[in-house]
């Protein structure tokens, strides 16, 4: 049962709904769903289930209250983080080379393949620095240029990501700081659970120690001293890190909303809203 719950939705969700009504099973079964969101047509299953299963009400109201969001870690005030820079303009090509498309599946195989016909030893570089043991700031002037290919986020994920739960050879999170980052490539980021942001990194140097405050939108050195301003854009940003991703928030948030819709309940103000730029003077 808990196995099950690790596949996040889709098929497990029918098998999960029931074993809510075996009681060695019920209970495991409903933290499973209740922290899943990918339920799409079994959604009126659990609904229905729940007028006469306290489990199946106890999924509805953790979908109301949005605790598939709320038991994950928010954006933090501060996030400390060793800069590997590579000067100039990165594409995705540099990132995910062509020539190596065949392995592009295999994403840690293909990620042996990042920046090498870029830059000189990048990856034993990239050891090198980790070895401070702080995360890795994807730092460039211009970033992700070119095709809109998936596997250039998901090169730079796996060597400066986070590991996902149960979910091997993928990684979320990560940073990228760039003076400009290609709106796709800015987007994909986004999809991935990173935090893409864009602003003068003219004083952020190869190997340097830097802290990253979102929320106040400046980077200091080590010494506290202000190098770098940025604007955290967009305003769910926020969010979408601690959803692990744009698209998680987006389908999490719509459950959660249709389910307080269903109990007539108010709008959540669990959730950073999208603000309509037209309006947001």
């Amino acid at each position: 049962t808990f196995l099950l719950g690790t596949m996040l939705g889709g098929y497990s969700i029918n098998s999960l709904i029931d074993l809510l009504d075996i009681d060695e099973t019920a209970e495991t079964a409903c933290k499973a769903l209740s922290h899943s969101i990918l339920i799409y047509e079994a959604y009126q299953s659990v609904l229905d289930k729940s007028a006469h299963n306290a489990y199946a009400k106890k999924i509805v109201d953790s979908w109301a209250s949005a605790e598939w969001f709320t038991s994950k870690e928010p954006l933090p005030e501060s996030i400390n983080a060793v800069v590997f820079r590579v000067d100039g303009e990165t594409n995705t090509d540099d990132l995910s080379p062509a020539t190596e498309a065949w392995s592009r599946p295999d994403i840690p195989l293909h990620a042996q393949a990042m920046l090498v016909k870029k830059m000189d030893k990048p990856l034993e570089t990239i050891e090198k620095l980790k070895e401070k043991g702080l995360p890795l700031a994807y730092v460039g002037d211009v970033v992700g240029t070119g095709s809109s290919r998936k596997s250039a986020i998901n090169s730079v994920l796996w060597h400066m990501g986070e590991s996902i739960d149960y979910i091997p050879n993928k990684n979320t999170g990560g940073i990228v700081l760039g003076g400009k980052i290609a709106p796709i490539f800015f987007n994909t980021a986004e999809d991935s659970g990173a935090l893409p942001i864009e602003c003068d990194v003219s004083k952020l140097k190869m190997g340097d120690e830097i802290t990253i405050h979102p929320f106040q939108g400046i980077i200091t050195n080590s010494s506290g001293e202000t190098i770098s301003t940025f604007d955290l854009t967009p305003s769910t940003m926020p969010d979408e890190v601690r959803a692990g991703g744009r698209i998680p928030l987006i389908i999490g948030r719509g459950l959660t909303d249709k389910t307080r819709t269903e109990l007539g309940l108010e709008v959540s103000d669990v959730f950073l809203r999208p603000v309509d730029p037209k309006n947001s003077s």
